[in-house]
């Protein structure tokens, strides 16, 4: 991507601008704990509401996300977000005033009030190894990715995979160790407007794309595609040849988002993320008082609803525009694949079997179909029958669910069968193409998005860093390594482990590039945790009888029965999800029947904050619920 020398300056004067202004916000917020580790709990509605976005939307989302409605998802993919348009309502008013009422700074802390110390320890072993291992590479990883592929060639910016994540690391270190959340709050004030802003003109230039090129020039996104005149308008060619994508709803056995997941699994790690997830739950706690972390909640929810607007759609255009290109991309990175396909198809004796990705298949169905013949022989070579499979005419259950899960089987049985992912497209390819082939040079245009890009990386970068050094500084060093520490030396354990965080982040991101979506690794690897996690605080709230064994019980049986679901049954993750909450809530509750507390459990009162709730708040937020339920009817 080329990039004018005004362009270079507008990126590099929007990132110095950031960290001055984290820099700056910095000054005293080292003197106690709660300034630095909860910005003094002085943040106002308007700075929590950008601050939550910018925390929550970086390059696995952009990048992601776009990627993921590139492929077949389309619409689908925005469930994540308009769903937190709902949750955060709920977020606000049922979860909200507890912790602001307990006084905690972590969310371990909480646990520990109503289960004791031993759930506490529990809860914070796991949420430092979802920061660290999954939240804090995986966002420098995509960052890196991203930076590293738009400046490829560049003179001076061609940093690498590697040179950009250390880049992006040390960004996010330097202006988080200084000053802590206030110092993150305040440059995610520029860095998630400049998002909005950015993601904005992407999709106008899409937009304007798409309805300028002929048809005949345009990739369909579905396999039946409307007929369109050239001369129609953008929405309209959006509509005609997208309207497979356009809905919510898939298959109940589509392993991504089934519309079972709609109902049950979607919800879980959504009350997980914005209620549980302690980098995103820790800007609320730095609230001025409830009113003000409220309205900041709130003024998310209805930022969520644009999200998929500006991100969604893009990705779903990208398709259009460049499937040609996201084809070229992804056999030149998984050239391997294509060539063991092209010299062992049709011969099952060789011990390769191929999986082929729904779009991909969608739009070459005859080798599709050969495929298929390949996958089936291999399987009556190895002695395996499916029930019901009929070769003639296979379902697309059977192709993308009972096949490859069969196939699966067989792979993690003998190491040397091969089993080959065949993707089609490169589909996390999509923003990417959009940023180059679209935003105009020698306008600053594209250094401004470039940066916004960057900023939304560093912003998701230093919330990770900043929960993670506030719950090894309070759950972990206080409590077993220094209990006597002062406050200075609390805020000087916070800052090393900031460093150390960072540190572990940027040796390990640069390992990742062997995976495929980095959004659905994420999600999915989430799982290990959040359905025991939101189980065991809904369990807590509902019930005030059951004794402290459930949190632990619940806490340690989730990974297990996540792992066995996975690797025992081909539900999709979403589901398993689902059933590891209800499956978890079950067994505490047959603890607390069995040992129930003498009294019931009471939260105590343990600050001076107003408490008070915002009734403007909560109308809105009622109105952003029915908003929500609108356009899932609409695009159902």
């Amino acid at each position: 991507m080329s990039l004018s020398t005004i362009d270079i300056a507008v990126f590099v004067g929007f990132i110095v601008a950031v960290i001055a202004l984290g820099l700056y916000k910095s000054k005293g917020e080292g003197k106690d704990s709660e300034s630095y580790f909860l910005a003094g709990r002085g943040l106002m509605w308007w700075l929590i509401g950008v601050s939550l976005i910018a925390a929550n939307i970086s390059s696995e989302q952009l990048v992601g996300m776009s990627g993921q409605a590139a492929d077949y998802l389309g619409l689908a993919i925005a469930s994540y977000e308009w769903m937190a348009a709902v949750t955060l309502s709920v977020v606000a008013f049922c979860f909200l005033p507890y912790f602001l009422r307990t006084g905690i700074f972590t969310m371990p802390q909480f646990f520990q009030k109503r289960y004791g110390d031993t759930t506490r320890a529990i809860m914070a072993f796991m949420t430092m190894i979802l920061l660290i291992f999954v939240s804090l590479t995986g966002v420098i990883y995509g960052g890196a990715l991203t930076m590293s592929e738009l400046f490829a060639g560049h003179s001076f910016l061609d940093l690498g995979l590697t040179g950009w994540s250390w880049t992006i690391g040390i960004m996010a270190a330097v202006y988080i160790a200084a000053g802590g959340l206030n110092a993150s709050a305040w440059a995610d004030l520029i860095q998630g407007i400049a998002l909005m802003i950015g993601a904005a003109i992407i999709t106008w230039f899409a937009l304007d794309k798409l309805g300028a090129t002929p048809v005949a020039e345009l990739a369909a996104g579905g396999v039946n595609p409307r007929p369109v005149a050239d001369s129609a308008g953008a929405i309209e060619k959006l509509m005609a040849l997208n309207h497979e994508k356009m809905h919510m709803a898939l298959p109940k056995w589509d392993m991504n988002i089934p519309v079972t997941a709609i109902f049950l699994g979607l919800w879980i790690p959504n009350f997980y993320y914005w209620g549980l997830n302690q980098y995103i739950t820790q800007r609320t706690l730095g609230s001025h008082s409830l009113r003000q972390g409220q309205k900041g909640i709130v003024f998310a929810a209805a930022m969520k609803l644009i999200i998929p607007f500006i991100v969604v759609i893009p990705g779903i255009i990208a398709f259009n525009l460049y499937s040609g290109e996201l084809q070229e991309i992804d056999q030149r990175k998984n050239a391997a694949e294509w060539s063991a396909l092209n010299e062992n198809l049709g011969k099952p004796e060789s011990g390769h079997a191929f999986v082929p990705a729904i779009q991909w298949a969608r739009f070459n169905p005859d080798k599709a179909a050969a495929i298929d013949a390949h996958n089936l022989a291999v399987l009556k070579a190895k002695g395996v029958t499916l029930d019901g499979v009929d070769p003639a005419a296979l379902t697309e259950e059977q192709r993308f669910v009972t096949i490859p899960a069969a196939l699966e089987k067989i792979a993690a049985a003998d190491e040397k069968f091969k089993l080959h992912p065949i993707q089609g497209y490169k589909y996390d390819a999509a923003l990417t193409l959009l940023m180059r082939n679209l935003l105009p040079e020698n306008t600053g245009i594209r250094g401004f998005v470039i940066a916004a890009l960057m900023g939304a990386i560093v912003s998701s970068l230093a919330a990770v860093l900043n929960a993670a050094s506030t719950i090894f500084t309070m759950d972990v060093y206080q409590r077993y390594i220094s209990p006597q520490a002062t406050q200075k030396g609390l805020v000087f354990a916070g800052r090393v482990s900031v460093g150390v965080f960072a540190l572990i982040g940027c040796l390990m991101a640069p390992n990742l590039d062997k995976l495929g979506s980095i959004f659905s690794y994420i999600q999915k690897f989430q799982g290990y945790a959040s359905p025991g996690i939101l189980a065991v605080f809904v369990f807590g709230m509902l019930n005030r009888r059951g004794p402290g064994l459930c949190g632990v019980v619940g806490l340690l049986v989730n990974p297990v029965l996540y792992w066995a679901l996975d690797e025992y049954t081909t539900l999709a993750f979403l589901d398993a999800m689902g059933v590891c909450f209800f499956s978890v809530l079950v067994l505490m509750w047959i603890i607390a029947l069995v040992k129930p507390l003498p009294e019931r459990f009471e939260f105590q009162v343990n600050t001076t904050m107003d408490l008070d709730e915002s009734k403007g708040a909560k109308l809105m937020g009622g109105i952003l619920i029915l908003i929500t339920l609108g356009l899932y009817i609409v695009f159902w």
